[in-house]
């Protein structure tokens, strides 16, 4: 038995406890309460530090962690089609897997303990056994011309079964359909069909910019013009992309649905309905340029909603609290409300809402005896004090705060502020990958 004793225990599914301890056994949570009452073990003593659940990133693309900084500034459309033609031109398997070890640091070094990442290489299914993370790994599939659906589908299938013979205890795999303007309608109708078939989580890009939202009720705009430029016929397909989907019978899937940024009245009501979550991504969505999702409705409406990074192409940086931050001042902001998200709510976004989101919540998401062992701590600087609300101390005082301690099932993956069995060349390898991108970049122009 290992207790962990800390100023401060935030349980999240219980109210917050002072000098509180958490106790481990089998990687596993035997006890969470007052340090009077923790049964006996060995002691790891956390000092001034808040102990929480691990915290769940509901999207990442580990594999695009070396892009960092490379696609700044740009139109949504300008910003895939450098992004796609740089990764097909210039990164290979290994830079992929590199990439993606770097994100995993990255997102462990701010506590992140579950990733639920959609990927098309699968080098980050790699990336987190190897690190031994807990996660989902979406495999991508593509194809917006209708005539190639059985090819895209027989595709995914095969890198699926290949995948599925290494998932383990912590990470198994799901299927994503990229987007409207990456996927074709058959497309998107045969992939959820056979992730019903097969019993497979499903993610999918949705409903994510004005470009996407043209497309698909109107059948102009950016991404209209270039699927036409390919002989690809476009026509108006539904009154929205939500919409789209749930025509198609593709929200039967219940897939996770990611951005959801241009959601109105009748597609929260469609989300809320088929059961799906939602993933967040508020500082993704505003860097873009894409706006701010209506997450207190999707909240009012019940539906289960978790915290994304995205990928540090589009945010530059993975840290969940910050995402927590920036949700709750949106969402106060855009409402003008003072408690439309709470502090206390945005923890549950970026804890056990987004374990429940991912259908994980009844394993991780809260501190609670019997769930697996995935912890964070993070310390409470005397700069941060005083304390008078842990929870909004979490939220408001802390992000940008590298965790001390970080654990999954247990087992121990950063302690005292360090990465267990770290690279020590796995930097200088993601920065060579970098400097080809740039090269790249300069040779285009």
């Amino acid at each position: 038995m290992r207790r962990y004793h800390a100023a401060w225990v935030l349980p999240i599914t219980s109210p917050p406890v002072r000098h509180g301890t958490v106790a481990v056994s089998g990687g596993r949570i035997a006890y969470v309460g007052p340090r009077a009452g923790a049964p006996p073990g060995e002691d790891v003593e956390l000092g001034a530090a808040v102990l929480l659940p691990g915290l769940v990133n509901a999207h990442t693309h580990l594999e695009l962690t070396a892009m960092r900084g490379f696609l700044e500034d740009l139109d949504f459309r300008s910003w895939i089609l450098r992004l796609t033609v740089a990764r097909r031109d210039v990164l290979t398997r290994d830079m992929l897997l590199d990439s993606a070890r770097f994100g995993l640091a990255e997102g462990l070094a701010a506590g992140i303990t579950t990733f639920a990442d959609t990927c098309e290489s699968g080098a980050a299914f790699d990336a987190m056994i190897e690190r031994g993370v807990r996660g989902i790994v979406y495999q991508e599939v593509f194809g917006p011309a209708p005539v190639a659906c059985d090819e895209s589908l027989d595709e995914l299938k095969r890198r699926v079964a290949a995948l599925r013979q290494r998932e383990s205890g912590l990470v198994r795999v799901g299927v994503s359909p990229h987007a409207p303007y990456t996927v074709s309608d058959r497309l998107f109708a045969a992939t959820a069909r056979y992730a019903i078939q097969a019993e497979l989580p499903m993610a999918i890009h949705i409903a994510e910019s004005e470009a996407e939202q043209l497309l698909v009720a109107y059948a102009h705009g950016e991404f209209a013009d270039a699927l036409v430029k390919r002989g690809i016929r476009v026509e108006p397909r539904a009154h929205s992309p939500i919409q789209l989907l749930r025509g198609l019978r593709v929200l039967d899937a219940q897939p996770l649905l990611i951005h959801c940024v241009r959601a109105d009245a009748l597609d929260v009501h469609a989300i809320a309905a088929s059961g799906c979550a939602v993933a967040h991504c508020p500082a993704s969505n505003a860097k873009l340029g894409h706006g701010v999702a209506p997450v207190a409705e999707f909240l009012n409406a019940g539906i289960p909603v978790g915290l994304g990074s995205d990928s540090v192409a589009s945010n530059n940086r993975m840290d969940i609290l910050t995402e927590a931050w920036l949700a709750t001042l949106e969402q106060r902001a855009r409402t003008r409300r003072h408690d439309a998200v709470t502090a206390a709510r945005a923890l549950r976004l970026a804890t056990i809402d987004g374990a429940r989101a991912l259908g994980l919540d009844n394993e991780i998401g809260s501190l609670e005896a019997g769930k697996a062992a995935d912890l964070a701590a993070f310390p409470l600087h005397p700069a941060i004090g005083p304390v008078h609300d842990i929870e909004s101390t979490v939220v408001f005082a802390l992000r940008g705060t590298p965790a001390t301690l970080v654990t999954v099932a247990g087992r121990v993956l950063v302690y005292d502020g360090a990465l267990m069995d770290a690279d020590p060349g796995l930097a200088g390898r993601v920065q060579l990958t970098a400097d080809q991108l740039q090269r790249w970049l300069a040779e285009r122009r």
